[in-house]
């Protein structure tokens, strides 16, 4: 089963928009995330509903944060993408007859709601700047390394 990553891509290019010092367009985010420019749009534009993100047209428009970083959380990015499921895993009959599988599917419910919650109120704690503050760690320990200054990205 495909797994849902748009959690994960958008995280990435919002962490590319932070680093970058103006709006970056869809085909330079496209090109971050390794996938298309209408797909960036098609995600930009939930992101910008609930105003995490804004854009701009023209010659010197594109797509740029909307909050600051410490005012973001992974909850707020997970909600404007649509709450995607959290789990692949489901009951293989939501209103069963057989008392074995309603026992079963009570057992699976009560655990997955209550995963569910705990990374929910995780993801209520992990702010942007977190992440990109991470990141900055890591590239100050990639130039330390290497002694190269490129962006590591």
């Amino acid at each position: 089963m495909k797994r849902d990553s748009r959690l994960s891509s958008v995280l990435h290019a919002l962490l590319h928009m932070a680093a970058n010092d103006g709006p970056m367009t869809s085909e330079a985010l496209a090109h971050c995330m390794n996938t298309n420019p209408v797909v960036v749009r098609r995600t930009m534009a939930g992101l910008r509903e609930a105003g995490l993100v804004r854009s701009e047209k023209g010659h010197n428009g594109g797509w740029t944060l909307g909050r600051d970083l410490n005012a973001v959380t992974l909850r707020d990015i997970h909600m404007a993408l649509g709450e995607p499921a959290i789990f692949a895993m489901g009951n293989r009959n939501e209103a069963p007859q057989c008392l074995v599988e309603q026992a079963v599917n009570t057992a699976l419910d009560d655990t997955f709601h209550e995963i569910e919650t705990l990374l929910i109120e995780r993801f209520g704690r992990l702010t942007l700047a977190q992440l990109a503050e991470d990141f900055a760690r890591r590239l100050a320990a990639h130039r330390q390394q290497t002694g190269k200054q490129e962006n590591a990205v």
